[in-house]
């Protein structure tokens, strides 16, 4: 059974019954913060639905990789179930991220039914380079790279600035790698601050740009809620 979707104060997310398929609306930002809920909620429409999602993303104001590897990831679930995950309409920073990672044909495609099933694989090759692909594995392992360079820029987008708030906890409050990590989320949850935006601040902070006295309060408490429990 699938989890119910726990709101977010950085994203909306609305579903509509749209005959045997569901639309669903998405607002905000997507982000590592904001991934799960998008993916829960998505696997809830497409669970309820007899042949697929359709997604609006016209409120979307910002998406990075994270929520990139979300729709692949529905997408594959949606196949292996016979269904469709399609984005109908989105925001331009959405379209520059389906065209620079060149997955725009495998969300957005639209085909006609060939004896009531649609072909949902972009660019089919002929029936003999088909059987040829498939013998050498070839279909499958040019979307396994797709995946695999999404993955790899969100790691160099996302988690640059991350990492260097955890190394700068670390050096300043003598924290271990996981510690540094907890203090984070914490004072992020706590402080209403999406987390890429809290590390930048962090970062900032060691070139002499002060936090926020809440963000500060915060910190302190969640540090020394990792030493007590040490």
């Amino acid at each position: 059974m699938l989890a119910a979707v726990v709101p977010s104060a950085f994203l909306q997310i609305t579903t509509h019954p749209a005959g045997t398929r569901t639309l669903v609306t998405v607002s905000g930002e997507i982000d590592i913060d904001t991934e799960q809920t998008l993916q829960r909620a998505l696997r809830l429409a497409l669970a309820r639905s007899s042949e697929g999602v359709d997604l609006d993303l016209t409120g979307v104001g910002f998406c990075d990789c994270s929520g990139l590897n979300v729709l692949l990831r529905v997408r594959r679930i949606a196949l292996a179930d016979g269904k469709t995950l399609h984005v109908r309409a989105a925001d331009p920073c959405v379209e520059r991220l389906l065209a620079l990672t060149d997955t725009s044909s495998l969300l957005t495609s639209e085909r006609a039914p060939v004896n009531g099933v649609v072909d949902d694989r972009p660019d089919r090759p002929s029936a003999a380079m088909h059987d040829l692909l498939e013998e050498n594995g070839v279909a499958d392992e040019a979307e396994e790279l797709r995946v695999e360079v999404v993955q790899l820029k969100r790691a160099m987008v996302t988690r640059a600035d991350i990492d260097l708030a955890r190394g700068v906890l670390m050096a300043s409050y003598g924290l271990s790698p996981e510690d540094a990590w907890s203090v984070l989320v914490d004072v992020s949850q706590h402080t209403n601050t999406k987390l890429h935006q809290l590390a930048e601040d962090l970062v900032v902070s060691v070139k002499g740009a002060p936090l926020p006295d809440h963000v500060q309060h915060q910190l302190s408490a969640a540090v020394a809620g990792v030493s007590d429990s040490a």
